[in-house]
């Protein structure tokens, strides 16, 4: 038996890049029109954002981590991916928490300070770049939007999540994971983007300890 060291993230993939790309481009031709409630989603949460209403921004988001738990990653990522079944768990259980703190509980309002800002603009780049670089790279027709696809709706949500006057960690911690999880998956596929998701999520992670620390100081 080789020993664990002489095994590469590529050994541990269980699909080629063509199947994964392929995934995408047959579950937006099975999903049409969605993408077009997809976007008028993304606009609406911008609108959200600029009146603050945060109750109104963690239903939005709840509803579409719901929708990926199933629609993606259960009838879709689960046909060449066993671990799908634990993901679609992951993004139901998201999905669960937001409803529950943002809708329920806290309302998670919206705070555009400094941190806030650079989570709004993180928000941008999920709704906005991401899948225009993906498309540049691939084919448009495996474009992943967010609202549909797992990895633009975790950044987006790391974006609204630090734009809260008060970060609630609970809710970065599958967000973030997700991040780790397909950034490994791109990189052993060796995408031209495999780092975006990675450096994003680690960026999210410093905005929201630094909202913390910030917040704590002001206490005292």
């Amino acid at each position: 038996m080789s020993e664990w060291w002489t095994y590469s993230l590529r050994d541990f993939l269980l699909f080629s890049p063509r199947t994964y790309y392929r995934l995408f481009e047959l579950y937006n031709e099975a999903i049409w029109p969605a993408h077009v409630a997809a976007v008028a989603l993304g606009l609406a949460s911008l609108f959200l954002i600029r009146r603050g209403d945060g109750r109104a921004i963690a239903a939005i988001f709840a509803a579409l981590w719901l929708w990926i738990a199933v629609a993606f990653h259960l009838e879709r990522y689960a046909t060449i991916n066993w671990a799908a079944t634990c993901f679609a768990a992951a993004f139901a259980l998201q999905g669960a928490l937001l409803l529950w703190t943002g809708v329920g509980r806290a309302a998670l309002p919206i705070r555009l300070d400094f941190v806030g800002r650079a989570g709004f603009a993180l928000f941008l780049f999920a709704l906005v770049v991401q899948p225009a670089i993906g498309a540049l790279l691939r084919n448009w027709r495996q474009v992943e939007l967010f609202g549909l696809a797992p990895d633009p709706t975790a950044l987006a949500t790391l974006g609204a999540l630090v734009m809260a006057e008060r970060i609630h960690w609970h809710l970065l911690v599958v967000p973030l994971l997700w991040c780790v999880i397909s950034g490994l998956t791109l990189i052993a596929m060796e995408a031209s983007d495999a780092f975006v998701a990675l450096a994003l999520a680690a960026l999210a992670l410093l905005l929201a300890a630094w909202k913390t620390v910030a917040a704590t100081r002001d206490a005292r």
